[in-house]
């Protein structure tokens, strides 16, 4: 079996578990934004009065923080209030971060575990050896009556990633570049599992990454097998560590697809305006003027993408009439980019700093784009609409190259920048 499989296996009380299959679950931590309010009203709906678990469910207000709206606001509002009422302790209020940034920089997350959030992203922890994925308010509000939920055990794909990355060659760059190969419809409630010497070169910044943006394949879940890089990241964090269980694939596994990536020649990589999946490569589109540049959300807003971006415009100011926003992924984060002055040096560079939170990743506020304007945006998505106006265009890049072209005012390689 897949390390996913046995930890399935061992959720569900089976001792094997196969492709195909459904399962029901015990699920280890699950938790609610604010967008989904209709998690209590379902809760509610189907007769329930007490929490199963609540030590095992928390709440984050990330998508809107702070809610620039009165329904927002209220719906925020009522959370607390099912919170208090239930004996739910883990409330992230407004400014702590993103939840999948939360949640794993809590020590609440760890190999071996189910994590379920009411977010597509939710592929993120993967990175740390879990099973990990997005569901809706009526799937949620089960593991709020019961504890479990069901699950169609998923076949896994492996996506080999070889070789060392260039100079301000990111992850965002390799997993773009694997969606323009493959595209969006390539692991439709498939596992996406990523190993490689590529893989295990780079810290969990870069691998929450990989994960995160898996969904755009239509991945169910992502994995990648916990190492020292792993346990480094969870020892930081405060975990305890014997409290997690990792599982192992066996030697004879036979993957559903197996693809090979060498990256060592990859360029920067951009996805058009419109589709996550129609990429290609910075040179092609070089020089292009922007009005805009987003470096935040659970795909570009962690300590080393605020990093980069400091390095690179560093002693640089941001181009005239280009608006460049950063939202740090979660308060955590913000206060160790202030310590280590990126903060000081991005804001002389006239970079903006919002709210730790989601931001305008879904064009809800904090950078809401107009009619024409054209953005660089280190998030996972660029459909029309994302991020406001049907009308707006986005590019999706790394946040190097998203600093660069703030820089320069147009599209532009980081590598040539310095």
């Amino acid at each position: 079996m897949h390390a996913l499989e046995k930890l399935l296996a061992k959720a569900s009380g089976k001792t094997r578990v196969k492709p195909g299959e459904i399962v029901e679950a015990e699920v280890d931590l699950a938790e609610v934004n604010d967008l989904y309010l209709q998690v209590i009203k379902s809760f509610y709906e189907m007769g329930g009065t007490k929490v199963a678990h609540p030590e095992k469910i928390a709440f984050v207000f990330d998508h809107y923080s702070p809610p620039p709206t009165i329904k927002a606001a209220d719906n925020q509002r009522q959370m607390r209030e099912f919170c208090e009422k239930m004996g739910i302790k883990m409330l992230f209020d407004v400014g702590e971060g993103v939840c999948h940034q939360l949640l794993a920089e809590s020590g609440l997350v760890g190999p071996g575990e189910v994590v379920i959030e009411t977010d597509s992203h939710t592929t993120t922890l993967g990175a740390l050896g879990t099973f990990a994925t997005g569901v809706g308010a009526t799937d949620l509000a089960i593991i709020l009556l019961t504890g479990r939920l069901w699950f169609k055990v998923p076949p896994v794909i492996n996506i080999c990633l070889d070789g060392k990355m260039s100079d301000f060659i990111m992850a965002k760059d390799i997993i773009l570049h694997v969606l323009g190969k493959l595209k969006q419809d390539a692991a439709i409630y498939k596992a996406i599992e990523f190993t490689g010497s590529t893989v295990s070169s780079i810290k969990m910044d870069e691998r929450f990454v990989l994960c995160n943006m898996s969904v755009e394949m239509g991945a169910k879940t992502a994995y990648i097998q916990p190492d020292e890089v792993t346990f480094e990241f969870l020892g930081d964090q405060g975990s305890e560590i014997e409290n997690f269980e990792v599982f192992t694939t066996d030697d004879d596994f036979n993957y559903f697809e197996s693809y090979y990536v060498d990256v060592r020649n990859l360029s920067p990589q951009v996805a058009l305006p419109g589709s996550v999946d129609n990429v290609c490569g910075i040179e092609q589109v070089e020089g292009i003027p922007i009005s805009q540049v987003f470096i935040g959300t659970c795909t570009g807003g962690r300590l080393n993408d605020i990093k980069i971006a400091s390095e690179i415009l560093k002693g640089k100011h941001v181009a005239k009439n280009v608006r460049c926003i950063v939202i740090p992924a979660s308060k955590k984060i913000l206060q160790e980019a202030l310590k280590r002055g990126y903060v000081q040096t991005l804001l002389e560079a006239g970079a903006i700093f919002v709210t730790p939170g989601c931001g305008p990743c879904l064009g809800a506020h904090e950078g809401v784009l107009a009619p024409g304007d054209v953005c660089v945006s280190t998030s996972s998505r660029n459909f029309p609409g994302r991020m406001g106006s049907t009308k707006a265009f986005i590019y999706l890049a790394s946040p190097a190259t998203a600093a660069a072209s703030a820089a320069n005012g147009k599209l532009t390689d980081p590598r040539k920048l310095l």
